[in-house]
């Protein structure tokens, strides 16, 4: 199936590594020509450079996205490079919480500012841009932490939430402009992160035991059961492709949960 995406111009933003990684790869398998976005530079050449290799078009760019100034020149650095903006990916984030009632603000400002902010502040630097072509996507990485709540994810949680209301509002906004806003929203998924965690559990539970914890997450998950595994960065990144594409034109508003049935609402 075409979807579309060949010679748009995809910003992936937290691109340098996981979710964000595979997705740039995966649009710029479809066609599309992507600015890989990091905070750190050399994470975001990397894996501008490995698109690249494989014949794909990227740059890397490094930006700040919980500053909006920071968020406008890394749009305006993609313009002078690409010409356009056609997709906005919205995946930065982080899950680095505490127990709330042992949390604080700096905590919850690590979430909000990164997660929420930082959605805001891509959508606002990309929208004038959108709006003058007539044309756009807006997909968001939210989390089932904001659909249905995860213990000690509070603020994590609230601010992935704060991306549903946010994305609904906006595509409110602009469906005028043919530019559609949505959410993908996974669920446990085998990122480099995950597995270290995962190495780590086995080395201080021992394997039987830590085989006996992924037994348990599994029984969460219907699909996995059946797979034998949780979410891949691909499922994700396949979710993204078909959102941000052209036959995704009348969609706009909604939330796409990749979750292997952890949560159905």
């Amino acid at each position: 199936m075409d979807l579309g995406l060949t010679g748009k111009v995809a910003i992936v933003t937290g691109a340098g590594q996981g979710i964000g990684r595979q997705i740039a790869k995966t649009l710029a398998a479809e066609g599309a020509r992507v600015a890989v976005n990091d905070v750190v530079a050399e994470r975001a050449q990397a894996v501008a450079d490995e698109i690249k290799v494989v014949g794909g078009e990227a740059i890397g760019v490094a930006a700040d996205i919980t500053d909006l100034d920071s968020a406008n020149a890394m749009v305006q650095q993609v313009i002078d490079a690409l010409g356009r903006v056609d997709i906005l990916v919205n995946n930065a984030g982080t899950a680095r919480d505490v127990a709330f009632a042992e949390s604080g603000k700096a905590n919850w400002d690590v979430a909000i500012n990164l997660c929420l902010y930082g959605a805001m502040n891509c959508s606002r630097a990309v929208l004038p841009h959108m709006i003058s072509q007539n044309s756009g996507r807006i997909v968001s990485i939210i989390s089932d932490a904001g659909r249905v709540g995860e213990a000690g994810l509070v603020s994590y949680s609230a601010a992935k939430a704060g991306i549903v209301g946010f994305t609904k509002a906006v595509a409110k906004e602009v469906g005028r402009y043919t530019i559609t806003a949505n959410c993908v929203a996974p669920g446990a998924t085998e990122t480099e992160t995950f597995l270290m965690g995962q190495q780590m559990m086995i080395a201080r539970l021992g394997e039987e035991e830590a085989a006996k914890r992924r037994e348990r997450m599994l029984r969460a998950y219907p699909v996995g059961r059946g797979l034998g595994r949780l979410g891949l960065p691909t499922d994700v990144a396949d979710a993204v492709a078909f959102v941000a594409s052209e036959r995704a034109a009348f969609i706009t508003g909604q939330t796409l949960p990749v979750n292997g049935g952890y949560s159905m609402i």
